[in-house]
């Protein structure tokens, strides 16, 4: 059994489909299946070994022009694997990160109409390399953005079809009308053509069944797993202070919710002497947004107990997580993912995240770390201060945070549940 999993890459940016996709494949591999890992539209970053084929298919510089250009629809393939040239791809990616959903919306429309769209010439390519080449028994796509090729790929390859649930929603709720109503009902016509989808947790799989207006039984629920290399395979002892240093990991964006822990950093300090070190990656669209946390921490007096790190490689991403005694991810957007929490429960590190999206269940109940009020600066500040205030609780919630992530979240356990998935889908399709 061949699966190609297809993977929209974001350039030289660390994404969670990244970082899922790339896992997930390596332990397939590692599991001695059959599995491809393609990119789409520019190449991927992780900070594992990447595993992706070194070719871009839908290349992003070729869709782009045919959204907007009439005339390269309909130029010869070999002018355009000029355009999906990897280097210039990730090159020009790096410069692109100025891009809006908002700005977005007719080429959603227009790749979401698949073989009826202005992307028609790249998905006939993609599904002729799928049927010729690659031969999949099943091609999985990393987002439902990505249905627009679903059905013509199922024609020419009469592969069985699975479908990740990322978090699309945060994307899709930004554009205007008309192109959202417009999305919003080419995903539920799509929706159609996919064999299973797969969401992480049980909130997101119940949310897209209304989203997509699918059955809740077409949607199976594969936890993300990591690769334990590098993490801690004992829970330290808590600090018990005086000094104590929270940590946040996630991309630099208002969806992630930095500003509101940089807002409660200065009442949790009326109580506790505390820093905050953030890394993530930053896009130029959201540099602005970097800039206002800046400068609203200067104006609470807060500056110089932050450490800026950027984007971190995987070293830099465990030595942060061995650095801190709390973890917080206040998200103003339910979470569809979630893995930086789950990177912290398996480094032992005790988490506070709002009460909303996967995070409850993540934390299973409150006994990996404790719930917010969301977007609440002050109950955001109020928790964080009960967490520290007991060691005893947070050695308690970092021992348990820690055993989870090994019985759940697992990239080896990920890997066969998938394969699994996989064998249902093939059968079903016999």
């Amino acid at each position: 059994m061949r699966i190609v999993h297809i993977t929209a890459g974001a350039g030289g940016r660390l994404c969670g489909s990244c970082l899922h996709d790339n896992t997930l494949v390596r332990s397939l591999q590692a599991q001695g299946c059959d599995a491809v890992l393609l990119p789409a539209y520019v190449p991927t970053t992780t900070d594992e070994e990447n595993v992706a084929e070194p070719r871009i298919v839908m290349g992003g510089v070729n869709v782009w022009l045919q959204e907007n250009v009439a005339f390269f629809r309909h130029t010869p393939w070999f002018l355009d694997r000029i355009l999906d040239s990897p280097r210039l791809l990730g090159w020009l990616s790096s410069r692109t990160g100025d891009m809006r959903p908002a700005d977005l919306g007719p080429l959603t429309v227009s790749s979401l109409q698949g073989e009826r769209g202005h992307q028609r010439k790249e998905i006939e390519k993609l599904s002729r390399l799928l049927a010729h080449e690659l031969r999949p028994d099943v091609v999985h796509l990393s987002n439902a953005l990505l249905l627009g090729m679903a059905r013509h790929i199922r024609e020419a390859t009469g592969a069985g079809i699975a479908c990740s649930l990322s978090g699309e929603d945060i994307f899709i709720e930004k554009i205007p009308e008309p192109a959202y109503s417009q999305i919003r009902d080419l995903l539920r016509e799509r929706a159609r053509d996919v064999d299973c989808f797969v969401a992480l947790n049980y909130f997101f799989a119940e949310f897209m069944t209304e989203y997509l207006a699918v059955p809740r039984e077409r949607i199976a629920v594969i936890p993300h797993g990591i690769d334990p290399t590098g993490f801690p395979a004992a829970v330290r002892a808590a600090s018990a202070g005086p000094r104590y240093v929270i940590g946040s990991l996630a991309r630099a964006c208002p969806e992630k919710g930095l500003d509101l822990l940089i807002r409660a950093l200065p009442l949790v300090r009326k109580r506790h002497d505390v820093t905050l070190r953030v890394a993530g990656a930053v896009v130029d669209a959201e540099r602005d947004y970097i800039a206002r946390c800046q400068k609203t921490a200067t104006e609470l007096g807060v500056a110089e107990q932050i450490t800026w790190l950027g984007q971190v490689d995987r070293g830099g991403k465990l030595a942060l997580l061995d650095s801190i005694d709390l973890f917080a991810m206040p998200t103003v957007f339910p979470e569809a993912k979630g893995i930086p929490v789950i990177e912290a429960m398996a480094a032992g590190v005790p988490v506070v995240t709002p009460a909303h999206g996967t995070f409850p269940e993540l934390l299973d109940e409150e006994q990996a770390g404790r719930l917010h009020a969301p977007g609440d600066v002050a109950d955001l500040a109020s928790v964080i201060i009960d967490v520290l205030d007991d060691p005893d609780a947070r050695q308690r919630m970092a021992t348990h945070g820690h055993a989870l992530a090994r019985r759940r979240h697992l990239a080896d356990h990920m890997a066969t549940a998938h394969v699994r998935l996989y064998r249902q889908i093939v059968s079903g399709r016999r």
